[in-house]
């Protein structure tokens, strides 16, 4: 019986050789992990900062053709960073496709990552069991904050969301945690009426900066974050709980 996919799709994993990858934060995880087998990648895959594959585009609207033309024996997708017709594609044209799920918890990422290694390379990444360590345990709340992710307009972490799991984590509750969205799209009104402790301003997505985004919250104190240690799920995580304490200002 062919392993499946975190959506539950049969994938036939025999020691992939020539991957492309569609997630950034997996591009990480597959060449610090299995290094050489990395075929291409997003022109987001911005990490290892060493990493010299073919480039296929962005992640939401890859060069399928450019993709198949690497004649990948793996490509891996996620299903909120990547399109349904794109991995349909790839797949019509004999593709294997792993399609790992949006994470809501730091956890859930981690066991996908695991279960991708294991089936896929038999590895265990040293990497991966140190960060399940880091990341097993939750503090207590110190502090609510709000996370912005893009302006004009205003986007925000809401529930079920990696990042909302992170700072949960760390002590940190992201008021919109029990929104009835993942990304909810308030206004500039009412991110200041909610009144967090903390405005958390990362880096990416969105380059939030001391002058590019502070000042449209007078009167609340601010930290400007890693966006890759808040939102990628892959080696980054060793030093993620660390970079984002002292950001936070946590100690």
């Amino acid at each position: 019986m062919l392993p499946v996919d975190d959506l539950g799709e049969p994938v036939a994993l025999d020691r992939p050789r020539r991957v492309v990858s569609l997630v950034p934060s997996i591009t990480e995880a597959v060449a610090v992990s299995v290094p050489g087998v990395l075929a291409g990648a997003t022109d987001y895959c911005t990490h290892p900062s060493s990493l010299d594959v073919a480039r296929v585009g962005g992640s939401k609207y890859p060069d399928v053709d450019a993709v198949l033309a690497l004649g990948p024996d793996l490509v891996v997708a996620n299903s909120e960073e990547n399109r349904a017709e794109d991995v349909d594609r790839l797949r019509a044209n004999g593709i294997r496709v792993w399609v790992t799920e949006a994470p809501a918890t730091v956890p859930m990422a981690l066991k996908s990552l695991r279960r991708l290694f294991g089936l896929a390379w038999g590895v265990e990444p040293e990497w991966l069991v140190r960060a399940e360590e880091l990341w097993r345990d939750v503090e207590p709340r110190r502090l609510s904050a709000v996370v912005p992710v893009w302006r004009r307009p205003w986007v925000v972490v809401g529930r079920d969301t990696f990042a909302t799991d992170v700072l949960r984590r760390l002590g940190v509750e992201n008021v919109y945690a029990s929104d009835d969205e993942r990304y909810p799209r308030p206004s500039l009104q009412e991110l200041n009426e909610r009144r967090p402790d903390l405005v958390v301003l990362p880096d990416e997505p969105y380059l939030f900066t001391h002058e590019d985004g502070p000042e449209s919250f007078p009167g609340l104190p601010y930290a400007l974050v890693n966006g890759r240690h808040l939102t990628w799920y892959g080696p980054s995580l060793v030093e993620a709980r660390d970079s984002l304490g002292k950001a936070l200002g946590l100690g």
